[in-house]
């Protein structure tokens, strides 16, 4: 069964009396922001890296076969490129929703691209959620990517679009572009290998 995190987040009080509140995203956040939000800018976080660890059981999987998205986990020295937005406390209920399959709300400082800091908030699944999927060889989660699909669209949508999207910040993500490269790579081994079998055949 999959984790429910809303009531959990619904009970971080730590922004409640700020009008408007930074929030850091660094997954599907970045490229299909789905509610209101006053501005956004680069920024980043540092001491996380974004990982393709955290199972996807309502989004781009099922229960019976979730599909795989990033969340972040700690490395020292890492520095996470995103995009942050800046949002009212009412957007909350919306995201909890939408980030209920494991995911937490955490305070973070952030760093903007002009240098400015403030501190801010970001949804990450940490290892000890049930939908954790924990690491993988990158061109297992590539096979495992290409093979998952649920009520948000397919896996490797979600892949190719942080990957463009990430291009377009100018972020450097040896772990997602090494797992786009394997998709790719075996997308067109596949066209590819039906090509031959056609040509064969005829």
């Amino acid at each position: 069964m999959s984790p429910d995190t809303t009531a959990q987040n619904k009970s971080m009080t730590h922004f409640d009396q700020h009008q408007e509140v930074w929030l850091f995203g660094y997954g599907s956040l970045i490229f299909r922001p789905d509610f209101p939000f006053l501005a956004r800018r680069p920024a980043c976080i540092t001491g996380w890296a974004r990982r393709f660890w955290q199972g996807s059981h309502d989004h781009r999987g099922t229960l019976e076969r979730p599909g795989r998205v990033v969340t972040l986990v700690p490395q020292a020295g890492t520095r996470c490129l995103g995009m942050a937005f800046l949002v009212t406390p009412e957007v909350f209920a919306h995201l909890d929703f939408r980030e209920k399959n494991g995911y937490l709300r955490f305070r973070t400082p952030l760093t903007f691209d002009d240098g400015d800091t403030c501190e801010g908030l970001v949804y990450i699944a940490t290892e000890d959620n049930a939908a954790f999927l924990g690491p993988a060889p990158e061109a297992a989660i590539a096979r495992h990517i290409a093979s998952a699909a649920g009520p948000s669209g397919p896996n490797s949508e979600y892949l190719l679009r942080l990957a463009e999207a990430l291009r377009e910040l100018g972020a450097e993500d040896e772990h997602v572009f090494a797992i786009e490269h394997h998709l790719l790579r075996a997308s067109t081994e596949d066209v590819d290998g039906r090509g031959k079998d056609s040509v064969a055949s005829s």
